[in-house]
């Protein structure tokens, strides 16, 4: 009996798909090259002297379309991203080019960091500029979504998993999250560049799940890498490449030089909107997905509200009550 049905409709397809696309066969079975948090699954295979991997989105689940299409404008603007082969819509299956192995979570070292975040953050003033002939066609990141982010937070985590009352304040906290976000540049966003999904490649770095991308807030994507759920720095480094990107900023004529204390603001505000998200994102892959590897990543979420929302206004009485009932009730709970 098929207990992968998928699979062996993703087989048959290769098989007919390869030697049209690419003039040879493939010369092995493909074998699992990752997951990731949504329904996708990802499969590395031999065509020759060459590796591709194919992707499998259930169509009810996952839509390619956005996938195909953003690659596509991530290659013009000279980006390393993936270039498909062939895209079956109907099916989900999308077989491309192999970006390598090894992601910028398993790099990422004491030696390896300044080179690695310098690529990565150069990549992505040159995605903000060159996007900008692409950003109108994306979706906006707007209140309603921000909102809805945030509201992740307080359904999954705070509710769901702790079963925790969210304070009367919080209305307040993500108002002004979403003011300065709004108040931000609004540039092409894609809005999860981080260090799972940069890939250590020539040139590097090379972009992977760019197909929510939207058009939002200059510093998201910053924050998301410099400020990384899955890796952290110290605060005197993350400084150190914060101001590398916002002098690449003012070179590209994104910024000025005289907006370097509004950035810093709305940089550190974008980074306590997305770790609220995150953190309800972790608790909802476990919940509603039964996916429990994120639960272990939501103390950095947590820790990085607590220290940044400290500094701000806005933000303090979020960063007081994560820091002396939030976090301590998970940490209680998986204990």
């Amino acid at each position: 009996m098929d207990t992968d049905p998928r699979f062996s409709r993703l087989r048959q397809w290769l098989t007919g798909t390869v030697p049209a696309k690419l003039g040879e066969a493939p010369s092995s079975e493909p074998v699992p090259a990752s997951g990731d948090a949504s329904f996708r699954r990802y499969f590395r295979i031999e065509i020759g002297e060459r590796t591709c991997i194919v992707m499998d989105a259930p169509p009810e689940r996952e839509q390619t379309e956005p996938f195909v299409r953003i690659a596509g404008w991530l290659r013009e603007m000279g980006l390393n991203a993936p270039e498909v082969f062939a895209w079956n819509r109907d099916e989900g299956f999308v077989l491309m080019s192999d970006l390598g192995t090894v992601d910028y979570q398993q790099a990422l070292n004491d030696a390896t960091a300044d080179a690695l975040y310098r690529d990565a953050l150069m990549a992505l003033v040159r995605m903000q500029q060159a996007g900008d002939g692409h950003v109108d066609q994306l979706p906006y990141y707007d209140a309603r979504l921000l909102q809805e982010e945030m509201a992740l937070f307080a359904d999954w985590l705070v509710g769901r998993h702790l079963s925790l009352e969210m304070p009367d304040w919080w209305p307040e906290v993500t108002a002004a999250l979403t003011e300065s976000a709004l108040a931000q540049p609004q540039v092409f966003v894609h809005r999860d560049y981080h260090s799972r999904n940069l890939m250590v490649s020539d040139p590097n770095p090379g972009l992977l799940d760019f197909q929510d991308a939207v058009r939002g807030p200059l510093t998201y994507d910053a924050v998301s890498l410099l400020r990384d759920c899955y890796v952290r720095w110290p605060a005197e480094r993350v400084g150190h490449w914060r101001k590398q990107y916002f002098d690449h900023l003012v070179e590209a004529g994104l910024q000025r030089s005289e907006d370097w204390r509004g950035f810093t603001r709305a940089f550190d505000l974008m980074g306590v909107q997305r770790h609220l998200k995150a953190a309800g994102i972790f608790a909802r892959l476990w919940h509603r997905d039964g996916k429990d590897r994120y639960l272990a990543d939501v103390p950095n979420t947590l820790r990085y509200i607590v220290e940044v929302g400290a500094h701000y206004p806005e933000t303090r009485a979020l960063a007081d009550w994560v820091g002396e009932t939030v976090l301590p009730a998970f940490e209680a709970h998986h204990a």
